[in-house]
């Protein structure tokens, strides 16, 4: 990595000085002893408190019984009926250790009267007398050293303390989110982002985050040529700026920055004069229609955004052979508050990280392709209203308010000269990265994800909200390890750099460090543009996390006037959680608000980057509050991840999200049923017998407990297919959108056989997703196999 010295917090690394270093025991915060970690200890400690179990049924308790344990055990190994009309999403039982420490009253209800003795005389009873007041002086000097010299507020491994949570998060105020936002704000105007990443990490620094560290990458990026791209109507010779503005000198002086930065990153450059074709949204009806009536070779697509990813439409146009593509966004699928007429906007077409070193780190001596362009199309994106003077169309809107979207009349031909100018650079990128070493499972990693502007790119303000909601996260985190609390787990925060040309940062650093976080990464938070609205909070979370999700969000709506439904879904989301879901399978949640209108309308809009809407979050959340209850959802869901003893993930509702997927009646699907059915089954048993609360010390021990953990956060791999269209995620366990709950690819593979006589590309997605199915069955089954030959061996 040449300058790149930095590393993960990896304890299981000897003889190598790693950036990310391992916390010694001279430097843990006051209050930690090294006894804590000691296994052996924890475990002598639980075999003690079952010996004493057996022994108070070898004395003849046999009416002795644990609180609750066996009867909770009964109610988790009930079998759920496999009727598929009676499936719902996130309705399997919690089936996690309740009970990994006994209450502290365990002892005071099962005493038993001191044995009868005929024998005991009274030098052995003033023996004992003796001994009991010795040892109870010893005690209270023991107790007194201990409580002088170890913080009551530091709880100790493997305790969860119902107030822990709240009481770190109660010290995250709008108030303070709101300044720090500003702040960054004023950073941004410099054209270099250098500034940007030094604040960062000064700031994550001086709050106490460990090894804060900048990890860089020389990337290639491709950026806006000296002059914005025009359009030119061939009939009157009218010269257009992407915003609808004349090809003047004092409109490029007056939007200059905003005319140059509407482009599409990675597209190819050049000039191309032909017929614009209306291709709608670029669906595949759209396009088997088009073609019937039309010869579309080297013709210019006028292409909407949205309803399918952006990727997928361009190749499907490349594929039919247009040679160019004017995007839009239709007014009508926007919210009336928003006006985005005049707004230029940006795009990436790069599926992620260097275009240069694709599928490995972009580090010194690496071998760089050259891909200058990502297409062969000539991709401009444009404003509506210059969508509208290509049509013919004078508004969108008609005095009833009623919205018609645009369209090219049918039967009306419109010749227009386009030019596409941008530049090809190698950049350097930085990621910023901080981390808090956990206690007990220091390997094991939750990583939040935030983004930083990046030089070259358009200048919004989301990074901002970003940036501003990790770091008050991180100052109230920071504010209880200074007083010697830790969490079990350890937690990475990242700022990534170059984001808006493909999670750039985020990608190379994934590629980087891949077999260390392919072992290691436990979950992944996003929070990527959490502020896009204002209407409704609206939760991504992978199927194995929506229950954390509804509990956080049902507590927190508690807290609230206005309680309204939660929508909690597992959609394809953009930013830079991108890499760990499709190539490490790791869970994932995001918390945004959204605009309703945008929820109801078609998805992937925010594939669309804009550099004027954006800079009005102050305008959607005033008062920050908005802010701060995304900083406190996020904020709990990750103190839990990291510090439950026993991860917070839900097996049975994966198998419950597959067997969802499969409803309906699309044919060859019966296999996939069947498959379905048994992975069910697997994960009800897995579910029952392993994640119940534990009452046996072979449940309870830390090795059986590490065992469980690990296979709870890799159920997710499974399911990442080796090919998928271009633009679908490899983690088939997400949709393309909240109202389609279907296997995505099975979706387009379906659509790409109507207009072909071969079934070749349906087969090969069907194949995909049993494999997935069976892989998952299988690894629950060999996790089941695990725990029982480890217990046959005890025994």
């Amino acid at each position: 990595m040449g300058e790149n010295e930095a590393s993960l917090p990896n304890t299981s690394l000897q003889g190598k000085k790693m950036a990310y270093q391992k916390v010694h025991a001279d430097q843990r915060a006051p209050g930690h002893s090294q006894y804590l970690d000691n296994d052996d200890l924890q475990a002598t400690a639980l075999d003690l408190e079952w010996d004493m179990e057996k022994e108070l049924e070898e004395s003849g308790f046999d009416q002795f019984q644990l609180d609750s344990a066996e009867n909770q055990n009964l109610g988790h190994s009930e079998t759920i009926d496999l009727n598929l009309d009676s499936v719902q999403p996130a309705t399997s039982p919690k089936g996690r250790f309740q009970r990994l420490q006994e209450e502290s009253d365990y002892i005071t209800h099962y005493t038993r009267s001191a044995p009868k003795s005929n024998r005991c005389n009274f030098c052995h009873v003033l023996k004992i007398l003796c001994t009991a007041t010795i040892l109870f002086i010893f005690g209270i000097l023991i107790g007194y050293y201990v409580h002088t010299n170890c913080p009551s507020d530091a709880p100790s491994s493997g305790t969860v303390d119902p107030q822990l949570y709240q009481e770190i998060l109660k010290t995250i105020q709008a108030e303070d989110i709101k300044k720090s936002f500003r702040n960054l704000v004023q950073l941004y105007k410099n054209e270099d982002d250098t500034e940007i990443s030094k604040k960062i990490k000064t700031q994550w620094t001086s709050l106490g985050l460990e090894d804060v560290q900048f990890v860089n990458y020389s990337v290639l990026l491709n950026l806006p040529g000296p002059s914005p791209s025009t359009v030119t109507l061939s009939s009157s010779g009218q010269c257009f700026h992407p915003n609808g503005q004349p090809c003047s000198e004092e409109a490029r002086k007056d939007s200059s920055q905003d005319l140059l930065y509407s482009y599409a990153a990675y597209s190819a450059k050049g000039t191309l004069k032909a017929e614009v074709i209306d291709v709608s949204y670029g669906m595949a009806d759209d396009l088997k229609r088009i073609r019937k009536i039309k010869n579309v070779t080297n013709q210019i697509a006028l292409l909407k955004l949205g309803k399918l990813p952006l990727l997928y439409k361009l190749s499907s146009l490349e594929k039919a052979g247009f040679g160019g593509v004017l995007l839009y966004i239709d007014p009508c699928d926007l919210p009336k508050t928003v006006n985005p007429s005049h707004d230029t906007f940006m795009v990436s077409l790069n599926p992620g990280g260097d275009p240069s070193t694709p599928g490995y780190p972009s580090v010194d001596e690496s071998f760089r392709q050259s891909r200058s362009n990502l297409t062969s199309l000539l991709v401009q994106p444009i404003s509506a209203s210059l969508v509208a003077k290509l049509i013919s169309s004078p508004k969108a809107r008609t005095k009833n308010e009623a919205c018609s979207p645009l369209e090219l009349p049918n039967n009306e031909i419109r010749v227009i000269s386009m030019q596409v100018q941008t530049v090809t650079k190698l950049k350097t990128v930085t990621n910023v990265v901080g981390y808090v070493m956990g206690l007990t499972s220091s390997d094991r990693y939750i990583i939040v994800g935030s983004h930083h502007h990046t030089a070259h790119s358009y200048n919004g303000q989301e990074w901002a909200s970003s940036t501003a909601i990790i770091t008050a996260f991180i100052r109230a985190l920071m504010s209880k390890v200074k007083r010697g609390w830790r969490p079990d787990r350890t937690i990475v925060f990242c700022s990534w750099g170059g984001t808006a040309f493909g999670n750039i940062g985020s990608y190379e650093w994934g590629e980087d460090f891949k077999k260390v976080l392919q072992k290691n990464v436990v979950a992944y938070i996003s929070l990527h543009s959490p502020i896009r609205g204002n209407s409704s909070l609206y939760p991504v979370a992978s199927p194995s996390l929506q229950q954390l999700v509804v509990e956080k969000n049902n507590f927190n709506c508690t807290r609230r006037a206005q309680c309204p439904e939660t929508n909690i879904s597992s959609i394809q989301i953009q930013g830079d959680a991108d890499y760990f879901i499709n190539h490490l399978g790791v869970p994932i949640v995001q918390f945004a608000y959204e605009d309703i209108k945008t929820l109801e309308g078609p998805s992937f809009l925010s594939e669309a980057l804009f550099s004027t809407r954006a800079t009005k979050i102050e305008e959607m959340d005033p008062s920050f509050n908005l802010h701060e209850t995304i900083t406190k959802l996020s904020g709990e869901v990750i103190l839990q991840i990291a510090n439950e003893p026993v991860l917070p993930f839900n097996a049975l509702d994966i198998a419950l999200e597959v067997q969802n997927n499969l409803k309906g009646d699309e044919p060859n699907t019966h296999q996939l049923l069947a498959m379905a059915s048994r992975l069910r089954e697997s994960a009800e048993l897995f579910q029952s017998d392993e994640m119940r609360p534990a009452n046996d010390p072979k449940e309870r021990a830390p090795i059986r407990i590490r065992m469980l953990n690990d296979i709870l956060q890799d159920m997710e791999k499974s399911f990442l297919v080796k090919q998928a269209p271009p633009g679908f995620y490899r983690n088939i366990l997400y949709h393309l959108d909240e109202k389609t709950s279907r296997f995505s690819i099975l979706i387009e593979a379906w659509e790409h056989c109507k207009p072909l006589a071969s079934n070749e590309t349906l087969q090969e997605a069907l194949s995909e997703v049993l494999n997935s199915i069976n892989s998952a069955q299988v690894y629950f089954k060999a996790g089941l196999d695990v725990f029982k030959s480890v217990l046959d061996g005890k025994n």
